[in-house]
């Protein structure tokens, strides 16, 4: 049974990095993760300050959400942007579900699903994104992939699908410090960097999440992007605080 659950599990794994090689989106965000706490409510502030070459862009990300039940959580989001000229301002709407579909430990490994809709601030661009969220427990570490789907449409946008993949393999030290690895592709774009994570709990109902992610852009080769030859790196952040 073991070896016909790792053989799935790799033929997943080769499946879905096989797709993400034909990415047609930039993926930097957040590695999602398949669970949902019941009765859970949350407030979440992202961050992603990302330097192409000698551009620097700043994205931050505004959220609320709560549990509509123990497998779904529905979260809305505003978005601001500083682009090239150092003006930030209001960028999108979004709406985001997750669905977690396994119990925790149920099976060989855990899934959920997430569906997003997004819309542009003053203009008729919309987009939709949907995709797979895989969870394996390897003793101590663990592995989470996302495999999204995304269609765009309005007047205002250019009607395309596009797609994205991420994985984060993560070492569980302790709750307050988790230091991971992860990878992100999309259109003309693949990353890697270290990341590090923690939970603080303060009581049965409410945690402090927090993930800082130091993504490299792989454009030039590995050597490249250490170096600093290759322009392109990024920061995240993401504060969660649940109760």
């Amino acid at each position: 049974m073991k070896k016909i659950s790792k053989t799935i599990f790799l033929v997943v794994l080769y499946f879905i990095g096989s797709i993400a090689a034909m990415a047609t989106n930039s993926a930097i965000d957040k590695v999602y993760h398949p669970y949902i706490l019941p009765n859970e409510t949350e407030v979440e502030w992202r961050l992603l300050s990302q330097r192409n070459d000698n551009v620097n862009t700043l994205v931050q990300r505004f959220g609320y959400g709560f549990s509509l039940s123990d497998h779904v959580m529905i979260e809305g989001y505003v978005v601001g942007k500083r682009d090239s000229s150092d003006d930030y301002s209001l960028q999108a709407y979004e709406i985001e579900m997750r669905w977690m579909l396994t119990e925790q430990g149920q099976y060989w490994a855990d899934f959920g699903a997430l569906f997003t809709l997004e819309k542009q601030y003053n203009m008729d661009d919309w987009s939709a994104k949907s995709g797979l969220l895989f969870e394996k427990e390897f003793g101590r570490t663990s592995l989470a992939m996302n495999f999204f789907v995304e269609q765009e449409w309005g007047s205002d946008a250019k009607a395309e699908t596009e797609t994205d993949f991420r994985f984060q393999y993560r070492y569980r030290w302790i709750p307050q410090l988790q230091p991971a690895i992860e990878f992100y592709s999309g259109n003309d774009y693949v990353g890697i960097g270290p990341a590090f994570m923690g939970l603080q709990r303060f009581d049965i109902e409410s945690q402090l999440k927090w993930e800082v992610g130091f993504i490299f852009g792989l454009k030039g080769g590995l050597s490249n992007a250490l170096t600093g030859k290759n322009k392109n790196q990024a920061l995240r952040i993401d504060i969660e605080y649940e109760f």
